[in-house]
This record gives structure tokens, sequence and C-alpha cells, in this order.
């Protein structure tokens, strides 16, 4: 299936597709932190009739039901939008400190301004995560910031 990505200045990213009955499918990621499900009327791609809205707490929900995996690919591309805000990948090694620790004995986003958005433990990824998440071994944090913000928390989980 192809997925179209669109940039919306100011707004976020819509990701667009052609369901199996050929309806046009659109799913804009505000940056808000909003998410919004729309139909395209036929014959005009501007022309779009919303489905539904969801927050981000919802949205998490439906990522879990359908698929989340995905969700955490999906991370690098916001970040197109706002130069020097850049996704990175950090692993829990099991000579972490913080292997068996809930996340936010790390203090990662208020040492680094740095937020760990996703775990990706597995084939399960675990979408903003609580606090009181404990890390394990092999867990792969995904982390939103800068370079320096994403090498910071690499350094606190490495120890």
């Amino acid at each position: 299936m192809d997925v179209t990505e669109v940039l919306l200045p100011g707004v976020g990213l819509r990701y667009e597709f052609i369901n199996h009955e050929g309806n046009l499918i659109g799913i804009v990621v505000e940056r808000t932190g909003g998410f919004e499900l729309v139909v395209y009327e036929s014959g005009d791609p501007d022309a779009s009739r919303p489905l539904v809205r969801l927050n981000s707490e919802e949205a998490d929900v439906v990522a879990e039901i359908l698929g989340a995996p995905r969700i955490a690919e999906r991370f690098a591309d916001l970040t197109k939008e706002v130069p020097g805000l850049l996704s990175g990948q950090v692993e829990v090694r099991s000579a972490s400190p913080y292997s068996g620790q809930p996340l936010g004995s790390t203090r990662a986003r208020s040492r680094t301004g740095a937020s760990i958005v996703a775990i990706v433990r597995g084939e399960e990824v675990i979408v903003s995560p609580k606090p009181e998440e404990v890390l394990r071994s092999g867990d792969v944090l995904v982390v939103i910031g800068t370079r320096e913000g994403i090498a910071g928390v690499d350094r606190i989980i490495q120890g």
C-alpha cells in the first residue's frame, strides 16, 4: 500500500492512502498532539469529511490496537518539520544502572531537554511511557530532541 506524506506547515503531517474500497483516507498528525482521521470527497482532494478526532491518549490506544510498532518509525518523520529537532534510539543494556528501574528515575527530560516518546520492547511499543514504566535490558528508547539532548539521554542510560 502506498502512503503519501504531506507536510502541513504550522499544523503537522498528513498521511494519505487509498483503502480497499477506493476511498482516499487521511490521518492528520498535529504538532499540538491531536490526530484527525478524514475521508476525502471523491474527485476533490481538498474537500474532506472528518470521521473522528482523537487526543494523544486516544490515538495511543488506537495505535496499540492497530499495530503500535509502526508508530515508532513515524516519530522520525515528525522531526522533519522543526529544524534542529532529531529522533534517536537508545538501547538499555544489561549493565545500565537504570535496567530494572522506573523511567522517571532517569530524570532524562529535565536533565537533557530530550523526551523519551516510546519504548520498543521486542514486538511491543509503549507509546508515551509513564514515569513508572520499568525499563528492561534490551529496551530501545525512542528519543526526540537535539543531538546533544539525545546524546545526553544515552550517557544517562548507559551510566
